[in-house]
Protein backbone atom coordinates (compact mmCIF):
# COMPACT_ATOMS: atom_id res chain seq x y z
CA UNK A 1 0.00 0.00 0.00
CA UNK A 2 1.36 3.40 -0.98
CA UNK A 3 0.65 7.04 -0.25
CA UNK A 4 0.33 9.96 -2.65
CA UNK A 5 1.23 13.51 -1.66
CA UNK A 6 0.23 16.55 -3.75
CA UNK A 7 2.05 19.79 -3.01
CA UNK A 8 -0.03 22.92 -3.62
CA UNK A 9 2.47 25.78 -3.04
CA UNK A 10 0.12 28.75 -3.38
CA UNK A 11 -0.57 31.10 -0.46
CA UNK A 12 -2.44 34.38 -0.33
CA UNK A 13 0.24 35.59 2.11
CA UNK A 14 3.32 34.11 3.74
CA UNK A 15 3.43 33.32 7.45
CA UNK A 16 6.45 34.62 9.38
CA UNK A 17 7.68 31.16 10.37
CA UNK A 18 7.14 29.20 7.15
CA UNK A 19 10.09 27.62 5.36
CA UNK A 20 8.13 25.27 3.07
CA UNK A 21 8.26 25.91 -0.66
CA UNK A 22 5.42 28.33 -1.36
CA UNK A 23 4.53 31.25 -3.58
CA UNK A 24 1.97 34.07 -3.68
CA UNK A 25 1.76 33.95 -7.50
CA UNK A 26 -1.88 32.89 -7.49
CA UNK A 27 -2.27 33.76 -11.17
CA UNK A 28 -0.21 30.66 -12.01
CA UNK A 29 -2.53 28.15 -10.35
CA UNK A 30 -4.20 26.96 -13.56
CA UNK A 31 -0.99 26.09 -15.39
CA UNK A 32 0.41 24.47 -12.26
CA UNK A 33 -2.63 22.22 -11.95
CA UNK A 34 -2.22 21.21 -15.62
CA UNK A 35 1.38 20.22 -14.89
CA UNK A 36 0.35 18.25 -11.80
CA UNK A 37 -2.25 16.33 -13.79
CA UNK A 38 0.38 15.31 -16.32
CA UNK A 39 2.74 14.22 -13.55
CA UNK A 40 0.00 12.17 -11.85
CA UNK A 41 -0.82 10.44 -15.12
CA UNK A 42 2.85 9.58 -15.64
CA UNK A 43 3.65 8.44 -12.10
CA UNK A 44 0.59 7.13 -10.26
CA UNK A 45 1.65 3.49 -10.78
CA UNK A 46 5.29 4.15 -9.94
CA UNK A 47 5.12 2.52 -6.51
CA UNK A 48 3.63 -0.63 -8.05
CA UNK A 49 1.16 -0.74 -5.17
CA UNK A 50 -2.40 0.52 -4.70
CA UNK A 51 -2.70 4.14 -3.55
CA UNK A 52 -4.45 3.93 -0.17
CA UNK A 53 -3.87 7.43 1.21
CA UNK A 54 -3.84 10.82 -0.50
CA UNK A 55 -2.74 14.09 1.10
CA UNK A 56 -3.08 17.57 -0.39
CA UNK A 57 -0.63 19.83 1.44
CA UNK A 58 1.08 23.13 0.91
CA UNK A 59 1.28 26.00 0.78
CA UNK A 60 -2.48 26.30 0.99
CA UNK A 61 -4.46 23.71 -1.02
CA UNK A 62 -7.69 25.55 -0.23
CA UNK A 63 -6.57 28.40 -2.50
CA UNK A 64 -7.38 26.19 -5.51
CA UNK A 65 -10.75 26.48 -7.19
CA UNK A 66 -12.94 23.50 -6.36
CA UNK A 67 -12.99 22.56 -10.04
CA UNK A 68 -9.21 22.22 -10.08
CA UNK A 69 -9.17 20.17 -6.89
CA UNK A 70 -11.82 17.91 -8.41
CA UNK A 71 -9.74 17.44 -11.57
CA UNK A 72 -6.75 16.37 -9.48
CA UNK A 73 -8.83 13.89 -7.49
CA UNK A 74 -10.46 12.45 -10.63
CA UNK A 75 -7.07 12.08 -12.32
CA UNK A 76 -5.75 10.08 -9.38
CA UNK A 77 -8.80 7.85 -9.05
CA UNK A 78 -9.85 7.26 -5.45
CA UNK A 79 -11.73 3.95 -5.52
CA UNK A 80 -9.03 2.22 -3.45
CA UNK A 81 -8.18 5.18 -1.20
CA UNK A 82 -8.99 4.86 2.50
CA UNK A 83 -8.04 8.36 3.58
CA UNK A 84 -8.03 11.56 1.51
CA UNK A 85 -6.81 14.55 3.50
CA UNK A 86 -6.66 18.19 2.49
CA UNK A 87 -5.14 21.07 4.42
CA UNK A 88 -7.50 23.99 4.85
CA UNK A 89 -6.97 27.60 5.87
CA UNK A 90 -9.93 28.72 8.01
CA UNK A 91 -10.14 31.92 5.99
CA UNK A 92 -11.10 29.90 2.89
CA UNK A 93 -13.98 28.01 4.51
CA UNK A 94 -17.55 28.53 3.38
CA UNK A 95 -20.45 26.09 3.70
CA UNK A 96 -20.66 25.70 -0.09
CA UNK A 97 -16.94 25.08 -0.50
CA UNK A 98 -16.80 22.50 2.28
CA UNK A 99 -19.81 20.62 0.95
CA UNK A 100 -18.15 20.57 -2.46
CA UNK A 101 -14.93 19.14 -1.00
CA UNK A 102 -16.90 16.39 0.68
CA UNK A 103 -18.78 15.66 -2.55
CA UNK A 104 -15.59 15.11 -4.58
CA UNK A 105 -14.25 12.60 -2.07
CA UNK A 106 -12.18 14.51 0.49
CA UNK A 107 -12.91 12.67 3.76
CA UNK A 108 -10.45 14.28 6.17
CA UNK A 109 -9.46 17.90 6.74
CA UNK A 110 -6.34 19.26 8.43
CA UNK A 111 -7.25 22.80 9.48
CA UNK A 112 -4.35 25.19 10.09
CA UNK A 113 -5.59 27.05 13.13
CA UNK A 114 -2.28 27.50 15.05
CA UNK A 115 -3.92 29.49 17.87
CA UNK A 116 -7.28 30.73 19.10
CA UNK A 117 -5.66 33.99 20.25
CA UNK A 118 -6.11 36.86 17.79
CA UNK A 119 -2.99 38.66 18.99
CA UNK A 120 -0.82 35.64 18.28
CA UNK A 121 -2.46 34.96 14.92
CA UNK A 122 -1.79 38.51 13.81
CA UNK A 123 1.83 38.37 14.92
CA UNK A 124 2.70 35.17 13.01
CA UNK A 125 0.95 36.44 9.88
CA UNK A 126 -2.08 34.19 9.69
CA UNK A 127 -4.92 35.57 7.56
CA UNK A 128 -7.74 34.28 9.76
CA UNK A 129 -8.88 35.18 13.25
CA UNK A 130 -10.09 33.05 16.14
CA UNK A 131 -13.76 33.48 15.27
CA UNK A 132 -13.11 32.27 11.71
CA UNK A 133 -11.22 29.25 13.06
CA UNK A 134 -14.13 28.21 15.25
CA UNK A 135 -16.63 28.80 12.46
CA UNK A 136 -14.55 26.79 9.97
CA UNK A 137 -14.67 23.74 12.24
CA UNK A 138 -18.43 24.04 12.70
CA UNK A 139 -18.99 24.46 8.96
CA UNK A 140 -16.82 21.40 8.25
CA UNK A 141 -18.82 19.31 10.69
CA UNK A 142 -22.09 20.58 9.24
CA UNK A 143 -20.80 19.63 5.77
CA UNK A 144 -20.42 16.02 6.91
CA UNK A 145 -16.73 15.79 7.86
CA UNK A 146 -16.32 13.31 10.70
CA UNK A 147 -12.52 13.16 10.67
CA UNK A 148 -11.02 16.56 11.49
CA UNK A 149 -7.50 17.48 12.52
CA UNK A 150 -6.30 20.88 13.65
CA UNK A 151 -2.80 22.32 13.95
CA UNK A 152 -1.80 24.26 17.07
CA UNK A 153 1.50 25.98 17.86
CA UNK A 154 3.20 26.68 21.17
CA UNK A 155 6.29 28.60 22.30
CA UNK A 156 5.16 31.61 20.26
CA UNK A 157 6.64 34.98 21.31
CA UNK A 158 4.50 36.59 24.06
CA UNK A 159 2.47 33.38 24.44
CA UNK A 160 1.91 32.57 28.12
CA UNK A 161 1.10 29.24 29.73
CA UNK A 162 -2.39 30.56 30.42
CA UNK A 163 -2.90 31.36 26.75
CA UNK A 164 -1.64 27.92 25.76
CA UNK A 165 -3.92 26.18 28.25
CA UNK A 166 -6.86 28.17 26.91
CA UNK A 167 -6.06 27.03 23.36
CA UNK A 168 -5.93 23.38 24.47
CA UNK A 169 -9.26 23.65 26.28
CA UNK A 170 -10.87 25.37 23.32
CA UNK A 171 -9.69 22.58 21.02
CA UNK A 172 -11.09 19.92 23.33
CA UNK A 173 -14.54 21.49 23.23
CA UNK A 174 -14.78 21.21 19.45
CA UNK A 175 -15.42 17.47 19.00
CA UNK A 176 -12.40 16.98 16.74
CA UNK A 177 -10.59 13.70 16.24
CA UNK A 178 -6.93 14.68 15.79
CA UNK A 179 -4.59 17.42 17.01
CA UNK A 180 -1.10 18.17 15.68
CA UNK A 181 0.98 20.47 17.90
CA UNK A 182 4.30 22.06 17.03
CA UNK A 183 6.75 24.16 18.98
CA UNK A 184 7.76 27.24 17.03
CA UNK A 185 10.94 26.70 15.01
CA UNK A 186 13.24 29.51 13.90
CA UNK A 187 14.19 28.27 10.44
CA UNK A 188 17.00 29.84 8.45
CA UNK A 189 15.83 32.41 5.93
CA UNK A 190 12.39 33.04 7.41
CA UNK A 191 11.02 36.45 8.37
CA UNK A 192 10.62 35.19 11.93
CA UNK A 193 14.31 34.36 12.25
CA UNK A 194 15.28 37.76 10.89
CA UNK A 195 13.13 39.44 13.55
CA UNK A 196 14.81 37.36 16.25
CA UNK A 197 18.29 38.13 14.94
CA UNK A 198 17.44 41.84 14.84
CA UNK A 199 16.37 41.71 18.49
CA UNK A 200 12.77 42.56 17.64
CA UNK A 201 11.31 39.56 19.45
CA UNK A 202 12.25 37.37 22.37
CA UNK A 203 11.91 33.60 21.91
CA UNK A 204 10.22 31.59 24.63
CA UNK A 205 12.86 29.97 26.85
CA UNK A 206 13.47 26.22 26.67
CA UNK A 207 12.06 25.46 30.13
CA UNK A 208 8.78 27.20 29.32
CA UNK A 209 8.56 25.47 25.96
CA UNK A 210 9.07 22.07 27.61
CA UNK A 211 6.48 22.90 30.26
CA UNK A 212 3.96 23.82 27.54
CA UNK A 213 4.59 20.51 25.81
CA UNK A 214 4.21 18.54 29.03
CA UNK A 215 0.95 20.31 29.85
CA UNK A 216 -0.33 19.49 26.37
CA UNK A 217 0.53 15.80 26.67
CA UNK A 218 -0.99 15.49 30.13
CA UNK A 219 -4.24 17.24 29.23
CA UNK A 220 -4.81 15.40 25.94
CA UNK A 221 -4.15 12.06 27.62
CA UNK A 222 -6.84 12.76 30.22
CA UNK A 223 -9.19 13.70 27.36
CA UNK A 224 -8.70 10.26 25.77
CA UNK A 225 -6.27 11.16 22.99
CA UNK A 226 -3.53 8.71 22.00
CA UNK A 227 -0.08 10.31 21.80
CA UNK A 228 1.06 8.25 18.82
CA UNK A 229 3.91 10.46 17.56
CA UNK A 230 5.90 13.26 19.15
CA UNK A 231 3.72 16.03 17.68
CA UNK A 232 0.52 14.12 16.97
CA UNK A 233 -2.46 13.10 19.09
CA UNK A 234 -5.61 11.27 18.02
CA UNK A 235 -8.70 9.67 19.41
CA UNK A 236 -8.31 5.86 19.18
CA UNK A 237 -8.47 4.74 15.57
CA UNK A 238 -8.20 8.28 14.18
CA UNK A 239 -4.43 8.42 13.71
CA UNK A 240 -3.37 9.91 10.37
CA UNK A 241 -2.91 6.95 8.06
CA UNK A 242 -1.01 9.01 5.51
CA UNK A 243 1.48 10.62 7.88
CA UNK A 244 2.06 7.28 9.59
CA UNK A 245 3.46 6.04 6.28
CA UNK A 246 6.30 8.54 6.53
CA UNK A 247 7.30 7.12 9.92
CA UNK A 248 7.09 3.41 9.09
CA UNK A 249 8.89 3.38 5.74
CA UNK A 250 5.87 2.80 3.47
CA UNK A 251 6.39 3.95 -0.15
CA UNK A 252 4.92 7.29 -1.17
CA UNK A 253 4.88 9.39 -4.33
CA UNK A 254 5.18 13.17 -4.21
CA UNK A 255 3.53 15.23 -6.95
CA UNK A 256 4.25 18.91 -7.54
CA UNK A 257 7.09 21.40 -7.13
CA UNK A 258 9.36 20.51 -4.22
CA UNK A 259 7.50 17.25 -3.49
CA UNK A 260 9.51 14.25 -2.26
CA UNK A 261 9.00 10.56 -3.06
CA UNK A 262 10.27 7.40 -1.39
CA UNK A 263 10.15 4.01 -3.10
CA UNK A 264 12.35 1.10 -2.09
CA UNK A 265 15.79 2.51 -1.39
CA UNK A 266 15.34 5.53 -3.64
CA UNK A 267 14.38 8.98 -2.39
CA UNK A 268 13.67 11.58 -5.07
CA UNK A 269 12.41 15.14 -5.16
CA UNK A 270 11.07 17.62 -7.68
CA UNK A 271 12.67 21.06 -8.05
CA UNK A 272 11.30 23.61 -5.59
CA UNK A 273 10.95 26.16 -8.36
CA UNK A 274 7.62 26.92 -10.01
CA UNK A 275 9.06 27.75 -13.44
CA UNK A 276 11.41 24.76 -13.49
CA UNK A 277 8.62 22.40 -12.48
CA UNK A 278 5.99 23.64 -14.96
CA UNK A 279 8.49 23.89 -17.82
CA UNK A 280 9.98 20.49 -17.04
CA UNK A 281 6.60 18.76 -17.04
CA UNK A 282 5.48 20.59 -20.19
CA UNK A 283 8.63 19.67 -22.12
CA UNK A 284 8.93 16.15 -20.70
CA UNK A 285 12.31 17.00 -19.20
CA UNK A 286 11.66 17.44 -15.48
CA UNK A 287 14.97 17.30 -13.63
CA UNK A 288 14.07 15.26 -10.58
CA UNK A 289 16.96 14.69 -8.18
CA UNK A 290 17.37 11.39 -6.36
CA UNK A 291 19.56 9.41 -4.02
CA UNK A 292 19.83 5.69 -3.30
CA UNK A 293 19.90 5.01 0.42
CA UNK A 294 22.64 2.79 1.81
CA UNK A 295 22.13 0.28 4.63
CA UNK A 296 23.54 2.93 6.96
CA UNK A 297 21.08 5.54 5.65
CA UNK A 298 18.14 3.17 6.11
CA UNK A 299 19.20 2.31 9.65
CA UNK A 300 19.64 5.95 10.63
CA UNK A 301 16.26 6.91 9.18
CA UNK A 302 14.63 4.03 11.04
CA UNK A 303 16.15 5.29 14.29
CA UNK A 304 15.19 8.91 13.56
CA UNK A 305 11.59 8.15 12.62
CA UNK A 306 10.83 5.11 14.77
CA UNK A 307 11.77 6.70 18.07
CA UNK A 308 9.37 9.57 17.37
CA UNK A 309 6.43 7.18 17.54
CA UNK A 310 4.64 5.58 20.46
CA UNK A 311 5.40 2.15 18.96
CA UNK A 312 9.14 2.81 19.11
CA UNK A 313 11.51 0.21 17.68
CA UNK A 314 12.30 -3.44 18.44
CA UNK A 315 15.18 -3.55 20.89
CA UNK A 316 17.07 -5.98 18.63
CA UNK A 317 17.07 -3.44 15.79
CA UNK A 318 19.04 -0.81 17.71
CA UNK A 319 22.80 -1.09 17.39
CA UNK A 320 23.80 1.67 19.80
CA UNK A 321 24.08 1.47 23.59
CA UNK A 322 20.63 2.21 24.96
CA UNK A 323 21.35 1.20 28.58
CA UNK A 324 22.44 4.66 29.83
CA UNK A 325 19.22 6.16 28.50
CA UNK A 326 17.12 3.46 30.16
CA UNK A 327 18.89 4.03 33.47
CA UNK A 328 18.27 7.78 33.22
CA UNK A 329 14.59 7.23 32.44
CA UNK A 330 14.82 8.70 28.94
CA UNK A 331 14.04 5.44 27.11
CA UNK A 332 12.08 2.44 28.34
CA UNK A 333 11.73 -1.20 27.37
CA UNK A 334 8.17 -2.39 26.76
CA UNK A 335 6.94 -5.90 27.66
CA UNK A 336 7.23 -6.91 23.99
CA UNK A 337 10.90 -5.80 23.84
CA UNK A 338 10.47 -2.51 22.06
CA UNK A 339 12.28 0.71 22.93
CA UNK A 340 10.21 3.89 23.27
CA UNK A 341 11.02 7.39 24.46
CA UNK A 342 9.65 8.48 27.82
CA UNK A 343 8.11 11.91 28.36
CA UNK A 344 11.46 13.14 29.71
CA UNK A 345 13.24 11.48 26.80
CA UNK A 346 11.16 13.31 24.21
CA UNK A 347 12.68 16.61 25.37
CA UNK A 348 16.15 15.22 24.57
CA UNK A 349 15.12 13.04 21.65
CA UNK A 350 17.25 14.72 18.99
CA UNK A 351 20.38 14.15 21.08
CA UNK A 352 19.43 10.54 21.79
CA UNK A 353 18.74 9.82 18.13
CA UNK A 354 22.03 11.40 17.07
CA UNK A 355 23.89 9.25 19.59
CA UNK A 356 22.21 6.04 18.39
CA UNK A 357 22.87 6.67 14.72
CA UNK A 358 25.83 5.01 13.02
Amino acid sequence: MAGLYLHIPFCKKRCLYCDFFSTTLLERRAEYVEAMIKEIQARRNEANEPIRTIYLGGGTPSTLAIQDTQRLIETIGIDEAEEITMELNPGDATPEYLRALRAIGINRLSIGIQSFQDKLLQFIGRRHNAAQALEAIKMAQDAGFENLSIDLMYALPTQTMEMWQADIETALRLNIQHISCYGLMYEEGTALTRLRDQGKLTPVDEDTENAMYDRLCERLKTAGFVHYEVSNFALPGRESKHNSRYWDGTPYIGIGAGAHSYIGRVRSWNPDDLDAYIRGIRDGKLERESETLTDKDLYNERIMLGLRTAKGLPCKDIQGNINPYIVKGLLRLTPDDRIVATQAGIHLLNRIIEDLMI
